[in-house]
């Protein structure tokens, strides 16, 4: 489908312009959702690239230090902020999410092996590659379709990419900080193309999160200081893959035998309690229990580590930093198994 450039008039618009440009947009948008579905992407809307809602809340979190060590966050702020600093001219974002959701066996009752538990994200293939190969399809087609400027992303570049696909309709941002889909759940990789190409935007998502306080109530850590904030300082995911140095005595017990990353928030979450599983074989987990041995890890050389972690998520962790994890581990799990 070619789609030629809008029309433009130097004076008023006539309502006949106007009623062609609008049904050329939606049928560009349609056209967008069935090709990011053909793609492989289960979920897929539309945004404004308007600046950010969030931006004060966000920088006085960071000024406050909730961001840990992760200076990253504040060396790109205003892109972060403000969709059209990262793409000039960027009108609309296409916000899309996969489902990586797949059930886990419980590890065998096998008193010789140490299960260390890694997040579900991690156990199949690098989701960074897998996403960015489909969005840079999905842009090349647009461009193709309509002229256009357009910039992609997953979670490695600087926009805000929960807050966009809320606004897109993608799903709502829970109390614990995670875009939760009523039909998917919250076990949702997203990315985006942000375009200069003026599009609908679709409805935002509808916030279904009520009284509940499952999330707050089972952070062993505390890391969810109050609904819909995180405190990434206390968050395991961020103790065992962003944090380098020590990890706190205060927090070893607490992050109990996570390994790599950490989903008790998401387990626990009743949105997530029919999640349907993924279909993507490359997101299905190398371990069918959704761990490693830790005393393996610890045993690891370099040469041992590099072909493990190959072509996953995990590969970003560096082996001293992932045996630190794992001594933290195996000192949890002796303490637990000497308990009457």
């Amino acid at each position: 489908m070619k789609v030629p450039p809008a029309a433009r008039s130097e004076g008023p618009a006539s309502s006949a312009g106007t009623v062609v440009e609008s049904l050329l947009n939606h049928t560009i948008v349609r056209a967008i959702k069935d090709r990011a579905h053909a793609l492989g992407f289960d979920l897929v809307g539309i945004a404004s690239a308007e600046p950010s809602r969030y931006r004060d809340y966000f920088r006085n979190w960071l000024d406050d230090g909730q961001a840990g060590s992760m200076a990253y966050l504040s060396k790109r702020f205003e892109e972060r902020a403000d969709p059209a600093a990262y793409l000039p001219g960027a009108q609309s974002v296409i916000c899309v999410a996969l489902n990586y959701y797949t059930e886990l066996d419980p590890p065998p009752a096998d008193e010789s092996a140490r299960h260390g538990r890694v997040a579900r994200y991690a156990l199949g293939d690098d989701y960074h590659e897998l996403i960015k190969n489909r969005l840079y399809s999905l842009a090349d087609w647009l461009r193709e379709t309509a002229p256009c400027r357009t910039r992609c992303g997953v979670d490695t570049v600087p926009v805000m990419e929960k807050e966009l696909a809320a606004r897109a309709g993608i799903g709502w941002i829970g109390k614990n900080t995670c875009v939760i889909n009523p039909g998917i759940g919250s076990w949702l990789l997203l990315g985006e193309v942000l375009t200069t190409l003026p599009l609908p935007a679709d409805a935002p998502a509808t916030d279904h999160c009520g009284s509940c306080t499952r999330c707050i109530d089972a952070c062993p850590t505390g890391a969810i200081v109050a609904p819909y904030q995180l405190d990434a300082r206390r968050c395991i995911s961020y103790l065992t893959i962003e944090h380098r140095g020590e990890i706190p005595p205060d927090l070893h017990a607490p992050i109990g035998d996570w390994l790599y990353g950490c989903d008790i928030c998401q387990d626990v979450c009743p949105h997530n309690g029919r999640a349907p599983s993924a279909t993507d074989p490359a997101l299905l987990p190398r371990s069918r229990y959704g761990t490693l041995n830790v005393d393996d890890v610890l045993s690891w050389t370099e040469d041992e580590h590099r072909p493990a972690v190959k072509g996953s998520a995990m590969k970003r962790v560096k082996l001293p930093q992932l045996q630190r994890n794992a001594r933290l581990v195996a000192s949890n799990l002796r303490r637990n198994n000497a308990s009457p």
